[in-house]
């Protein structure tokens, strides 16, 4: 499985989202990405890729589109 399609599924099925409404993504866009959304997401995607983002990162992995360049500090590659 590659790490978009990881991605995409961490979306899914934290977010209760199609895969194809996933690039519009925002927080608080949505009922479903609230702050509870949003850390059991962030939860989710740190274990899938092993790692601990900081609370920076948290805060900065606003929409779907940014967790991409977030993720990528911490050399995960979404493409």
């Amino acid at each position: 499985m590659t790490n978009l399609e990881k991605y995409n599924q961490s979306f899914v099925k934290i977010l209760k989202q199609k895969e194809e409404e996933l690039p519009k993504l925002k927080y608080r866009g949505i009922p479903e990405w609230d702050s509870l959304g949003h850390m059991n997401l962030m939860g989710d995607l740190e274990n899938l890729f092993d790692i601990t983002m900081s609370t920076m990162d948290i805060l900065e992995f606003t929409s779907y589109e940014k967790g991409k360049e977030v993720l990528l500090r911490y050399d995960v590659e979404i493409s």
